[in-house]
């Protein structure tokens, strides 16, 4: 049985700001605990769902926003077991509050380039800690997606899609 170590290192509140949330916070935090790296990853992970879905609703369908934020909730339905399974409160999705409508769609894809480049340095930063192997593999997983994500928006970005 796992012992929650960290019950009383449970940081995070509504009050936090954009450099505070998601990948921005982890990428900013000095030293990250489990619960902390679980509540920033699956932050991010509501933030790129919500962003995605303000793009698809102020611009139409766009393919690969469309397909990266159905893979968004999948992210999310990969860590939430480990939630459970380290004894981590899940946090509510405040998400929407750091959502801003990029003009163009050229501009989103800017922004969704630049968000997996956090994404991925937000994973890659947890996988330098000492994690449990299955909080390991979740991770490795969703860095790994994040780098495909990468490639479409660098693509789409290249391409001019949607000017």
């Amino acid at each position: 049985m796992y012992t929650n170590r960290y019950q009383d290192s449970y940081p995070f509140d509504v009050r936090q700001t954009a450099a505070e949330y998601g990948a921005k916070g982890a990428l900013n935090a000095t030293s990250l605990t489990l619960p902390q790296m679980l509540t920033y990853a699956i932050q991010d992970e509501y933030s790129a769902q919500a962003r995605y879905r303000d793009i698809l609703s102020n611009f139409g369908y766009v393919s690969p926003f469309a397909n990266i934020q159905q893979a968004e909730l999948r992210h999310i339905e990969a860590l939430l077991p480990l939630f459970q399974r380290y004894q981590v409160p899940v946090p509510a999705d405040i998400s929407q509050m750091f959502v801003s409508t990029p003009s163009t769609v050229k501009q989103a894809f800017a922004e969704g380039v630049q968000a997996e480049i956090d994404n991925i340095g937000m994973y890659n930063k947890f996988l330098s800690y000492m994690l449990p192997e299955d909080v390991r593999m979740v991770f490795t997983n969703l860095r790994n997606a994040s780098l495909n994500h990468l490639a479409a928006f660098e693509r789409g970005l290249a391409r001019g899609l949607h000017e």
